[in-house]
């Protein structure tokens, strides 16, 4: 079970010696405690996804006009705008290693191989999994989530 779930669900085997607790996040990874480097914390992790949304939604605002009393219509703007956040989350995290909202935070993806580019297909799967929350949400000891464990990487501070 560990395998799929992580270090959250697994437990010290009987008669072997329980590991320490990183004294801090990222401290088993070789990352910084605190300053550029480091772990980045929930909140500024979240803060930038509701930045990436805004984006999102007032670049789809330009070529849609939202109707709140046309269901229809903002049906489609919903879906542009899911569209249009793929777009934004995928596109710069896959050769910047940040979003705009990533930036605007001063956070970006770090790859633990030490490759400078994050990648299309580990921006994609970070964005697939982000929009269904719950992988994103849950994090371990080292402030990483599901979607980071699964792709190799850690969302760290710039400055």
């Amino acid at each position: 079970m560990a395998r799929w779930t992580g270090e959250w669900l697994s437990a010290p085997r009987p008669g072997a010696d329980a590991e320490d607790p990183p004294r801090w996040r990222g401290e088993r990874l070789g990352l910084p405690e605190q300053g550029a480097g480091s772990v980045a914390g929930g909140g500024s992790r979240l803060l930038g996804l509701v930045i990436d949304l805004i984006v999102a939604s007032l670049l789809t605002s330009l070529f849609i006009r939202p109707d709140l009393q046309d269901t229809a219509t903002m049906q489609s703007y919903n879906l542009w705008s899911i569209g249009v956040w793929a777009v934004v989350t995928v596109v710069p995290a896959s050769f910047f290693g940040f979003t705009p909202g990533m930036f605007a935070t001063g956070i970006r993806v770090a790859r633990l191989d030490g490759a400078q580019m994050v990648g299309v297909p580990r921006a994609i799967v970070r964005a697939a999994l982000t929009f269904v929350i719950i992988p994103a949400a849950i994090r371990n000891a080292d402030g990483r989530s599901w979607l980071d464990r699964l792709t190799g990487t850690v969302v760290v501070r710039m400055r």
